[in-house]
């Protein structure tokens, strides 16, 4: 059923996703670093990168990458709290996705043992701020990989496919692409998507927040998310200037 445009408090069209931006080198002293703005949701990537590989990948010839993930006290109208020593569970949660899906695109052993650190910070929130620090964070990591190759590093890119990630939901009956805050919170059913250029599924979490959803309604939610993911490729190719 398509949904009209004044339903949407942007004007956006149900399948359309929020505009997407790239600020490459925004933060001068990071190996490399992109400013990823999807709609009001602003999030700051850094990626750092060590000749050094966690103890228990020493030895084995290939790297490793991890992912930290925060959200800055003035991201959100009232103000959030800094965590510290212990994170939170949501914290942690998106920390340990974005690792995942990033590593997806990555081929360890033409790596090496080095380390990736990859840091998103959460400038600004208005939901899909977890999908947004996974899209801008592979134009950073590809960036950084092409600082490696200039200067002798690497002598091969061990990227191997494109990374990018939207959230879908049903809304009062309606499936709708790159939910913003009010439609998040409103939302029946809620998903995050992770794919590759390949067409492939890295991860999907989602939840009906309250009922159930059918077989249905999930393929075409994923449906959705792949019509969404498939512009965040062209515009990530279009920042890395492939395309």
């Amino acid at each position: 059923m398509p949904l009209q445009s004044s339903i949407r408090q942007d004007g956006r069209q149900f399948d359309q996703p929020r505009p997407l931006s790239f600020q490459s080198d925004f933060a001068g002293f990071a190996t490399s670093s992109v400013l990823t703005c999807c709609g009001q949701t602003r999030v700051l990537i850094a990626v750092s990168i060590e000749d050094q590989v966690p103890k228990f990948l020493a030895g084995s010839g290939q790297g490793w990458l991890t992912a930290e993930y925060r959200m800055l006290p003035g991201a959100t109208h009232e103000r959030h709290s800094r965590e510290f020593m212990k994170l939170s569970g949501r914290t942690q949660e998106i920390q340990r996705l974005i690792g995942r899906s990033l590593r997806s695109c990555l081929d360890m052993k033409l790596l090496g043992e080095k380390t990736i650190t990859i840091d998103a910070d959460v400038l600004q929130a208005d939901a899909g701020t977890r999908t947004t620090a996974i899209t801008g964070g592979y134009v950073a990591l590809a960036l950084a990989i092409d600082k490696l190759l200039a200067t002798g590093r690497l002598t091969q890119t061990p990227l191997v496919n494109q990374v990018a990630a939207v959230s879908v939901g049903l809304l009062a009956g309606t499936a709708l692409l790159d939910l913003d805050y009010p439609e998040d919170v409103a939302a029946s059913i809620d998903f995050n998507v992770v794919m590759n250029d390949q067409g492939q599924l890295i991860e999907v979490q989602g939840t009906a927040e309250e009922g159930s959803f059918s077989r249905a309604e999930l393929n075409q939610l994923l449906d959705l998310a792949e019509i969404g993911i498939d512009q965040f490729f062209i515009a990530q190719r279009e920042a890395l200037k492939l395309g």
